[in-house]
């Protein structure tokens, strides 16, 4: 009897610290695993607190994700230049951060500084797989691979897929879905206003690729143009993204519109003075359609800056079917929305702004057409 009573009292204990385990094992859960945009699966920290983010617009995405308090290190590159990237402009404290190495395109962290800061995850763009095995294994810090796509879109899978990953890691799942909410339902809004209408030509030029450039800087299926529909010129040259060409194919196309990228303007204005009777060639110049847009291509694609330039397009193109929109208040509010500053002006003082560009004086005023 003694035996039976010991052996259900050890039953009922052994019950009682199995049942203890399990709801403990469940509810203090001390890591996860994800696979990042390579593929690789990465086991880090269930709770994260301190994040690094190295690599061209790994730390805008953090931003756009509201995870800046959650940053503990940046690079030199996001220390020293603020022009043309809104994410530093609306929390210039990040700049105050400590060090995590130089930054730049194929730039490295220094491992000795993340060792020291010891995040519970670096962020990083622009690797491949061989070189982020390398970086977690010599920190000893899990390592996630995010990527924006082979193109500067500012709808795409990849991006929208590291956003979705950024977010698990970072505890901020809901804040993912309504980022990617919002940049479809931009995209949504634009290519509903412009259907059914046809585009006058234009061009774009002094695009930047890996520095400035001039007039001959164009990119092929630029996405503010592609996403109000406009006739792109250069799209003839066929495929995707940055295309160098001569003066005399722009002559050739003479588009109606002419769009200047204002991060190449000091350039195209330095060459006007040189060759004013090319520029005064083309029927844009002639007629006053030449714009200034805001540069968006600053350490990656700064995705706000190309939502309110294809706004600011679809405003000259089709002023009836933006007769509701103001692109600086629409530009604000893409801003407010993703870096949770409204930082237009800022960004208008840097370069020049949305506005009519005078080829002759240099000036950028703000001035839209009554009609297309």
């Amino acid at each position: 009897m003694k035996k039976l009573l010991a052996f259900i009292l050890g039953f009922l204990m052994l019950v009682s610290t199995s049942g203890c385990i399990n709801q403990n094992s469940g509810s203090t859960q001390t890591s996860i695993t994800i696979t990042d945009m390579l593929g690789r699966s990465v086991e880090l920290p269930a709770h994260v607190t301190k994040i690094v983010a190295a690599g061209p617009g790994a730390l805008r995405l953090m931003v756009y994700l509201n995870a800046s308090d959650m940053v503990v290190g940046v690079e030199d590159f996001e220390k020293r230049y603020n022009f043309g990237r809104p994410y530093i402009l609306a929390h210039p404290e990040l700049r105050k951060l400590p060090t995590i190495g130089p930054g730049g395109p194929g730039r490295l962290p220094n491992f000795e500084e993340l060792v020291k800061l010891k995040p519970d995850v670096i962020f990083i763009t622009y690797v491949d797989a061989k070189t982020a095995d390398n970086i977690q294994a010599k920190t000893g810090i899990p390592v996630v691979v995010l990527s924006y796509g082979k193109h500067a879109a500012f709808k795409n899978d990849p991006f929208f897929k590291s956003i979705e990953i950024a977010g698990k890691v970072l505890g901020k799942e809901k804040k993912a879905e309504e980022l990617i909410s919002f940049i479809e339902k931009v995209q949504s809004d634009l290519l509903k206003r412009t259907e059914g209408i046809k585009s006058p030509t234009v061009y774009v030029g002094g695009i930047g690729y890996k520095g400035a450039h001039g007039i001959e800087s164009t990119e092929v299926k630029f996405p503010p143009f592609t996403a109000v529909r406009a006739n792109n010129v250069a799209d003839e040259l066929g495929g995707w993204g940055h295309k160098f060409i001569d003066k005399e194919q722009l002559l050739k196309w003479n588009p109606d519109y002419l769009f200047l990228d204002e991060g190449g303007m000091k350039l195209i204005l330095a060459d006007y003075k040189k060759n004013p009777n090319f520029y005064r060639s083309l029927k844009a110049v002639k007629n006053g359609n030449v714009y200034g847009i805001l540069p968006f291509n600053f350490y990656a694609t700064n995705i706000g800056t190309a939502m309110a330039d294809a706004y600011f397009v679809g405003k000259i193109l089709y002023p009836e079917r933006f007769a509701d929109i103001d692109p600086t208040e629409k530009a604000n509010e893409i801003y407010t929305f993703l870096v949770g500053k409204p930082v237009y002006e800022e960004l208008s003082k840097q370069f020049g702004g949305f506005g009519k560009m005078s080829l002759d004086s240099g000036n950028i005023t703000y001035a839209l057409p009554t009609s297309p």
